[in-house]
C-alpha cells in the first residue's frame, strides 16, 4: 500500500462468477480501469473457492454475481466480511430483485450485467474511498479524536466529539454533527469496532454517541409499528431502537 503523496495504488480484485465468459469480460473492463488503476488477482467460479483465495490473498474488493451453483454470492459475502481483512464488495448480477438484501450486507455497490466500464469504474471510486478510509482507521491510534472525511474532492477531519450518530443508508455511513451531515464510505461493523467506547449500536443501522443520548420515547413506525426512539441532544430527528438494544439504551438514559 502506498503512503500519503503517493500515486494511488491498484486496487486488486477478486471476481466470482460461475460463467467463464462473464469473468473474462469483467477482467478485461478491470484492466481497462484508469480512475482508479485495478487489476484481476484472482478468479473463482463459485462460493467455496472464492473464500479459499480471500482467506489466502490480501485483495481491495470482491466482484461477485449472486446466482452460483451451491452457495450463492450473498452467502459468500457474509463469509467475507467474517474475514480480519475483509474486501469491500460489489455485486454483479443480471438480476436486480436482491438489491436490498446486498445493501444490508454494506455492500458499496450494485452493478447489472452486462457491465458497462463507466458503471465500474464509479463503483471502484468508491472502493478506493473506502480502503482509503479504512487505512486511516488502521494506522491511527485506537483512542483516535478524529475521523477523516473523503468528500467531493477534499478531505476533512472531523472531531469525533462533534459527531452525534453514524446512520448506515443504502450504499454509504451518514455521519451527522448539530449542524451537518457527512456521507463516509465505510462499513458500520467498523466504525463500531473502532470507537466502541464512544458509540454504541442501538439498531442494526445506527451507532449514536453515548455523551449525546437525551431521552427514550416510545414512537410509532410506518414500517416497524409500534417500538421506541432515542432523542439526541443537537438534533431533532429520533432514531429508532431495536428491541435487543433496549436495555442497552434504557442503561444510558438512566446515567
Amino acid at each position: 500500500m502506498s503512503h500519503a503523496g503517493a500515486a494511488s495504488p491498484t486496487l486488486r480484485a477478486l471476481v466470482v462468477d460461475d460463467e467463464s465468459l462473464a469473468r473474462a469480460r469483467l477482467r478485461t473492463l478491470l484492466s481497462d480501469c484508469t480512475q482508479p488503476a485495478a487489476q484481476c488477482v484472482a478468479e473463482a467460479a463459485n462460493a467455496v473457492q472464492a473464500l479459499a483465495l480471500a482467506q489466502h490473498q490480501d485483495v481491495d474488493v470482491a466482484l461477485i454475481d449472486i446466482h452460483m451453483p451451491g452457495a450463492d454470492g450473498l452467502t459468500l459475502a457474509r463469509a467475507l466480511r467474517a474475514l480480519e481483512h475483509a474486501p469491500a464488495l460489489i455485486f454483479v448480477t443480471a438480476h436486480a430483485e436482491h438489491a436490498v438484501e446486498a445493501f444490508d450486507l454494506e455492500a458499496l455497490d450494485y452493478l447489472t450485467k452486462p457491465v458497462r466500464l463507466e458503471r465500474l469504474q464509479q463503483a471502484l471510486q468508491k472502493v478506493e474511498r473506502f480502503t482509503q478510509s479504512r487505512r486511516v482507521l488502521e494506522t491511527d491510534s485506537p483512542k483516535s479524536d478524529v475521523l477523516i472525511i473523503q468528500e467531493r474532492g477534499r478531505t476533512e477531519r472531523l472531531p469525533l466529539a462533534q459527531i452525534l450518530y453514524f446512520k448506515a443508508e443504502l450504499k454509504y455511513v451518514t455521519v451527522r454533527t448539530a449542524t451537518r451531515s457527512y456521507i463516509l464510505d465505510g462499513s458500520l461493523n467498523e466504525l463500531e469496532e473502532k470507537y466502541a467506547t464512544d458509540f454504541v449500536r442501538i439498531h442494526r443501522n445506527a451507532l449514536i454517541a453515548r455523551r449525546a443520548v437525551r431521552a427514550l420515547e416510545k414512537h410509532f413506525d410506518a414500517e416497524e409499528g409500534e417500538g421506541w426512539a432515542v432523542r439526541l441532544n443537537g438534533v431533532d430527528e429520533l432514531l429508532a431502537v431495536s428491541r435487543r438494544q433496549l436495555a442497552t439504551v434504557r442503561e444510558l438514559v438512566s446515567r
